[in-house]
């Protein structure tokens, strides 16, 4: 795991295909499942984000995919999230990783919430 915002679960995918063989509802819990495990982020990285007039923070937001969660911040109105977070060296702004620490403080806590869904959809679908 190269990327230290990124929660590997081994066998996940394998997983994943097989619930695919199951119906719509299991692909949907699976979308909520790493919505929710998302959110948990989410609260975390709005709590730390640099604040200026508020633009950035309110972008910051979860994403729904069947393969897990996903953390967004910036749309096309609020560009700078990028340079933000990674850093521009031309323009002399620091990289202020927030999303990468918010996700390294909440990991096991993602993990749980991850966990906790699957179990339920699992022995819903047993």
């Amino acid at each position: 795991m190269d990327d230290p915002a990124r929660v590997e679960i081994t066998g996940l995918n394998k997983l994943i295909r097989a619930l695919s063989k199951l119906d719509d509802q299991a692909r949907e819990d699976f979308k909520e499942a790493g919505h929710a495990a998302a959110s948990i982020v989410v609260g975390e990285a709005k709590r730390t984000v640099p604040y200026r007039t508020g633009n950035l923070y309110n972008t910051i937001r979860a994403g729904k995919t069947v393969r897990g969660g996903r953390v967004y911040a910036g749309k096309k109105r609020v560009p700078y999230a990028g340079p933000i977070h990674f850093g521009w060296g031309r323009r002399n702004i620091a990289p202020n990783p927030f999303l990468y620490r918010a996700a390294d403080r909440r990991v096991n806590e993602v993990r749980d919430a991850y966990l906790a869904h699957i179990y339920k959809i699992w022995n819903r679908n047993i």
